[in-house]
């Protein structure tokens, strides 16, 4: 190579490393990403999706009782937990002791927001089981009523105390089942909430006392079914 030719194809080389290094503009630069808000504290309550002066057994006091005060207070506490989290974030001498609570009570509110929204979108039926859920029932339990009976004697181990009975499709063993959980916290792994049924006092109490049977067949004569095949069909598509 002649010391001309070098001489250029050193100079485009220097070029276009220049190139490579020099500034961009500032109006030819990506635009930086929007923050993402791990909590936004903007939770909003669901309004009820029925008429709760016509369910049967179940009285209009105790389910505004129950929507109003349980409900939607865990929606503004799981807000106000939110909210405490996004200020401990930036508080890198915040003891893990108390942030661990934080994130504790975010996990208890975010269970109770999503368990009851579940629970009062169930309501209005009559109770009458049909559709996939009904046929996938009788397969794995042999009977509805096997299952049924199973899933009611769930419900009352928990009588007396609190939780939730849970009847859950499990997409690790690809199964229907009926789950304890004592609290809000509780849950199958790899469990999707079908049908699920508050056993805490003031679900029943205001009409019930402690007579929690009682509770559990009033429960039982208003399930939307359709509500629940819906869930069901939506989880086993995912499998």
């Amino acid at each position: 190579m002649t010391d001309l030719c070098r001489r250029n194809a050193l100079g485009s080389i220097a070029l276009g490393m220049a190139a490579a290094t020099a500034p961009i503009e500032a109006g030819a630069q990506s635009p930086a990403p929007a923050p993402v808000l791990a909590f936004a504290g903007g939770h909003q309550p669901k309004p009820l999706g029925f008429d709760p002066t016509k369910l049967t057994g179940l009285s209009e006091k105790l389910i505004r009782s129950h929507w109003e005060n349980n409900y939607q207070g865990s929606v503004k506490a799981l807000n106000m937990v939110e909210g405490r989290l996004a200020s401990a974030m930036a508080d890198k001498d915040l003891p893990p002791v108390i942030y661990g609570g934080l994130k504790r009570e975010e996990l208890h509110r975010t269970g109770s927001v999503i368990l009851h929204e579940l629970y009062f979108e169930q309501f209005g039926g009559n109770g009458q089981a049909s559709g996939a859920i009904h046929d996938a029932l009788i397969r794995s339990h042999g009977s509805f009523e096997a299952w049924e009976a199973e899933f009611r004697r769930t419900a009352m181990a928990l009588a007396g105390g609190s939780g939730w009975c849970i009847l859950a499709w499990n997409h690790y063993t690809r199964s229907l089942h009926n789950y304890w959980a004592w609290d809000h916290t509780n849950g199958p792994v790899t469990g999707t909430p079908l049908l699920v049924l508050d056993m805490y006092e003031h679900a029943f109490a205001l009409d019930y006392g402690a007579a929690a049977a009682k509770y559990v067949d009033a429960f039982m004569h208003n399930v939307d079914w359709a509500v629940v095949d819906a869930r069901y069909k939506s989880a086993t598509r995912k499998d």
